[in-house]
This record gives structure tokens, C-alpha cells and sequence, in this order.
């Protein structure tokens, strides 16, 4: 009886991973998070830096993207009492391992870049 109690919590427990993995990666798998994720990197940047540095995106998307970062953990917003308001973004540590994983994508798509190129041209795009 107990072994089925067991089963059932770890089969409950594998079904919300992966519920909750399909919602992150509904919210970071677009061009933009991950482009804010690589700009932000191993520093701290202001809201402003960011937009200056994420070619472009739009201040809305900006703000949508960085909100989407900070509700699944992977981006820390810091607001400094002064007038105007200094806002802070940095990685967290959930933050750097996506980095990470962003990195080899980046690694990737250099490695590939010829067979992707030819391939895209085979069908006109």
C-alpha cells in the first residue's frame, strides 16, 4: 500500500514538473527573453541599458519580457529609492543556467552555421 502511495505522489510530482516546464518555456523560449538573458549576462544593467543593448526591441516587449523573466525566477529586479527611480536587473542563479543553456545554443548555431545556411537556401528562404 505504501509503494502505491509513493507512486502516485512521484507520478503527481513528474506531471507538475512538467506542466510547470511547459509554462517557463512558453514564457522564455522567444527571441526576446533569451536575448535579454545573454545582454544581462554576468552583470547588473538598468532598464535603459538593456534597451539600448537589445537591438531593437520595444520599450513594451522590454517590460513584458523582463516581468516574464522575474515571475519565473530567472531575472532579480532591484528598485533603488531615489528620484527617478534606479531599477536593477540581474540573473539569478536559475537565470545563469539558462545563460547556459543559451550559450550552447549560441555554440550551435556557429558550429552548424554552413549546413543551416544551405539548407535554408535548398528552399528559397
Amino acid at each position: 500500500m505504501r509503494n502505491l502511495k509513493v507512486s502516485k505522489q512521484l507520478s503527481g510530482d513528474l506531471a507538475r514538473a512538467d506542466s510547470l516546464a511547459r509554462e517557463i518555456f512558453s514564457d522564455v523560449a522567444n527571441k526576446w527573453a533569451l536575448l535579454i538573458v545573454e545582454t544581462i549576462g554576468d552583470s547588473t544593467k538598468r532598464f535603459t541599458e538593456l534597451k539600448n543593448e537589445v537591438d531593437g526591441i520595444s520599450h513594451k516587449m522590454l517590460t513584458q519580457n523582463l516581468r516574464l523573466l522575474e515571475r519565473n525566477g530567472l531575472v532579480e529586479r532591484v528598485v533603488h529609492p531615489t528620484v527617478p527611480p534606479r531599477v536593477d536587473y540581474t540573473l539569478t542563479e536559475p537565470g545563469q543556467g539558462l545563460r547556459v543553456t543559451v550559450d550552447a545554443m549560441c555554440r550551435w548555431t556557429t558550429r552548424y552555421l554552413e549546413e543551416i545556411e544551405a539548407a535554408r537556401r535548398r528552399f528559397g528562404a
